[in-house]
């Protein structure tokens, strides 16, 4: 039997973070982002800086999921960064290591990160999603959430925007 355990990341997780965005990115992202794009965006080292700052800032909710003691999975949420969307929560990242995908684990932490936006008063939640990751588009709507129309370009790709009230 597995023993999974949800905790809140603490100063020294930055490695950890960068570890598994970095692998997810790299297998959930190749035919999405351009391959230069996705290179430069998956280098663990400024993966790792980014993460140290917002650490050392005390930036945004974050929160690791591991398996037996090994970190698997992350999230990151804070309030929404869209100036027009007062009173949201944003879903920035929630990311696991391709070998468990399709296990429950991200939808563990899914409901842990909805609990926890919750319990700081929000009412509602967004993300943004490559309109190309089929696999992420059914796990955010199996969880709740729903195209509001809004779009953007990122990182050579076209993003949309799901949201969800809790």
């Amino acid at each position: 039997m597995k023993n999974i355990n949800i905790r809140k990341i603490t100063s020294g997780d930055a490695k950890t973070l960068a570890y598994i965005q970095t692998e997810s990115w790299k297998a959930a992202f190749k035919n999405i982002i351009p391959d230069d794009l996705l290179t430069k965006c998956t280098e663990l080292s400024r993966a790792e800086k980014m993460y140290e700052r917002d650490l050392e800032n005390n930036l945004g909710n974050g929160c690791i999921l591991e398996i037996n003691g090994s970190p698997h999975c992350i999230a990151y949420w804070d309030a929404t960064r869209e100036s027009d969307m007062p009173g949201y929560a944003e879903l920035i990242c929630i990311h696991s290591l391709p070998d468990g995908w399709r296990r429950g684990y991200g939808s563990m932490m899914m409901e842990r990160v909805l609990g926890d936006i919750k319990d700081a008063g929000f009412g509602k939640v967004m993300l943004w999603v490559f309109e190309d990751n089929a696999r992420a588009i059914g796990f955010y709507r199996k969880h709740g959430f729903l195209a509001n129309g809004k779009r953007k370009e990122a990182l050579g790709a076209v993003e949309i925007m799901y949201e969800k009230e809790l």
